[in-house]
């Protein structure tokens, strides 16, 4: 006769970093999910499904171990205590249960210790499943703990450096027509006057990683490494992992509807820029707030070139 098996076992892990931050700029960052895939390293794209006064719902896509894996979390902000507490609502592959906390201890010389804690049981009884998942642990949250520190220790004010903007055009065809224009960036060199060359993969459907050179209107040259994450006809999402110099983060959201007034695209980008590149890139006299222009001007430009040509493309 077959044993049952046994309840599994919770483990926690716990990750510290002591940052020379203000406790309340670092829980704003974590705070603010929407500004994670510009921040942090491992995540790829964040959509909120439920939002409220302190109690939020939301889709994430993250690098784990080398691949896209997709949750839904939910979580409790608490800006009194400086808590911010998560739990996956429907763990996937290896992961039985996932959750933990955030925690910004407050330290002399305004200094913070951030403390992040999992707690998780595996999936199976296999050994190896929680080696995989502490691997994961162990590789991402020290990643995510020295991102914070990246940002908050720059010496300037985080809306300074990290920000969003969108750029919206009416369509002259479908909103499909012009996502599949999108979804089909291997052949944007053919297709986009500020595209020189491509390599994009999809061995997962949906799941895609682009790699191509552009040139911004000033003539400079850039190579970018995205992944993108494509949800047919609605919306793709990207993360730049090879990012120009001036930028410490880049990711991006594009999406299609079929609005009252006619189909429309919207292409959002969400950046944090590297003050100490701002002189070297765009000269001596250069500022943190030339370099928000420029940004804005460059991928802003970009953008609208791609959706005027899906709107063309399309109309044809």
């Amino acid at each position: 006769m077959t044993e049952p098996r046994q309840h599994p076992i919770e483990h926690r892990t716990e990750h510290t970093l002591v940052v020379a931050a203000p406790a309340k700029a670092l829980y704003g960052l974590v705070a603010d999910v929407t500004l994670w895939p510009a921040v942090f390293g491992p995540s790829v794209h964040v959509q909120h499904l439920e939002r409220g006064e302190d109690t939020e719902r939301f889709e994430i896509w993250a690098l784990v171990n080398g691949e896209v894996s997709h949750w839904t979390s939910r979580r409790t902000l608490d800006p009194e205590r400086l808590h911010v507490t998560f739990r996956q609502e429907r763990s996937r592959g290896r992961i039985g249960s996932m959750g933990g906390e955030w925690i910004f201890n407050e330290l002399p010389g305004g200094r913070t210790e951030i403390v992040l804690v999992h707690l998780f049981t595996p999936a199976d009884d296999d050994p190896g499943t929680v080696d995989w998942i502490n691997a994961a642990l162990d590789r991402n949250s020290p990643l995510e703990l020295a991102a914070l520190g990246r940002i908050a220790e720059l010496g300037h004010p985080v809306e300074d450096v990290v920000f969003s903007f969108t750029d919206t055009l009416p369509l002259q065809g479908s909103a499909k027509g012009a996502y599949e224009f999108v979804n089909r960036a291997d052949l944007w060199a053919e297709r986009l006057p500020h595209v020189g060359r491509v390599s994009l993969t999809e061995t997962v459907p949906g799941i895609q990683e682009l790699e191509m050179d552009t040139v911004t209107a000033d003539g400079s040259a850039h190579t970018t490494r995205s992944v993108r994450v494509c949800r047919a006809p609605e919306w793709i999402a990207y993360k730049q992992q090879l990012t120009p110099r001036l930028l410490l983060g880049h990711s991006g959201l594009w999406t299609f509807t079929d609005g009252p007034d006619g189909p429309v695209a919207h292409a959002r980008h969400t950046v944090a820029i590297d003050p100490s590149a701002v002189t070297g890139v765009l000269g001596a006299d250069a500022t943190l707030a030339d370099a928000r222009a420029y940004v804005r001007d460059a991928l802003g430009r970009n953008s609208l070139t791609t959706m005027e040509h899906a709107a063309r493309a399309e109309a044809l």
